[in-house]
């Protein structure tokens, strides 16, 4: 009974359009600006295969990886949010 009930409990959530790309991408662009500065030992591991200015010397794919997964994270959790308040 118990188990049916949670089953029936589905949340409801925003379907994938324009606002939700754009929160996303802020979202991700904050992680990746707040990583530049935060992470303690940059340029550890391989490098990215592609040229990058000076500002972004010792920016590489840990970086990179933890930076997106921070910015995924961030971005989960202010589209729900903001679907819930009716905000998106």
């Amino acid at each position: 009974m118990f188990i049916t009930y949670l089953l029936t409990k589905v949340p409801q959530t925003v379907s994938w359009n324009t606002n939700v790309a754009i929160v996303m991408m802020a979202a991700n662009l904050t992680a990746i600006f707040i990583g530049r500065f935060a992470i303690k030992n940059p340029g550890s591991g391989p490098d990215l295969p592609i040229e990058k200015p000076a500002l972004w010397k010792n920016y590489g794919f840990p970086e990179l990886l933890a930076t997106m997964s921070f910015g995924h994270i961030l971005g989960v959790g202010l589209v729900l949010g903001m679907a819930n308040a009716g905000l998106l």
